[in-house]
């Protein structure tokens, strides 16, 4: 699986942005889905998760009520929908696949990468 983000850009506080993971492969719809972020000089963490069905999301505290995450599996994609965004919420975001299928929200569950879209909100 090969997984494409998209999406990520340069936003004022309180904006919003939406990102897009693409992935290629025709066994997208088994898995589940999440969002990482890091900021410089953080570690990575779980901003949101997806089961394979879309029937069950996880988010972390610190989005809850401003990020959405959602799927297509008949187009293969995968979005974050940013809202109220803040300065803290800057950082490189990743999407990533794992084979788990159920809402996985540890890092090491994952099997799949894609590459990182910065996201920048300024104050």
């Amino acid at each position: 699986v090969q997984l494409q983000a998209s999406g990520g850009g340069l936003v004022q506080a309180g904006g919003s942005l939406r990102l897009s993971c693409a992935a290629s492969g025709r066994t997208f719809s088994s898995y589940a889905m999440g969002w990482f972020r890091q900021a410089p000089g953080k570690e990575r963490e779980s901003v949101a998760a997806i089961s394979w069905s879309g029937g069950s999301t996880h988010y972390a505290d610190s989005v809850k009520g401003r990020f959405t995450i959602s799927r297509d599996n008949a187009k293969n994609t995968v979005y974050l929908q940013m809202n109220s965004l803040k300065p803290e919420d800057t950082a490189v975001y990743y999407c990533a696949a794992s084979t788990l299928g159920r809402t996985v929200v540890a890092d090491n569950l994952y099997h799949y990468w894609g590459q990182g879209t910065q996201v920048t909100v300024s104050s």
